[in-house]
């Protein structure tokens, strides 16, 4: 397996999906390799849907190490909708339900935002 997976989409809606053929492969037989491709595609949906990636690109790394498995999507930012009380949940809702707290976080970065997930086994 490689040290890091590392790859650039389009703000289009079949990149998703790209992006979990490509973290699959990338993954192989890793102990959390459905929980962290689910992750990814989450990621890689918000980045699509709710930021200035829509159109543009996107980042996404990827990155395992002994007992660790990490997942990052970098978009190109926007604003935060606030979820409404009587929202469906949300894919960030699902990231937090596999993670656990502080299994997951967000940032702004120089030229948007950085939103990351962590998976141990």
């Amino acid at each position: 397996m490689a040290a890091t997976y590392q790859g650039t989409f389009g703000g289009r809606v079949g990149e998703a999906a790209r992006v979990r053929r490509e973290i699959t492969g990338y993954l192989g037989d890793c102990p959390v390799t459905e929980d962290i491709v689910l992750i990814a595609h989450e990621l890689a949906a918000n980045a699509i849907v709710h930021s200035r990636s829509r159109s543009g690109s996107f980042a996404v790394r990827c990155q395992v190490s002994p007992g660790v498995a990490r997942v990052e999507v970098e978009d190109t930012g926007g604003p935060w909708r606030p979820r409404k009380p009587d929202d469906r949940p949300h894919g960030l809702d699902i990231v937090q339900a596999l993670t656990g707290p502080g299994g997951w976080g967000t940032q702004a970065t120089g030229t948007g935002r950085l939103t990351w997930a962590q998976l141990s086994w």
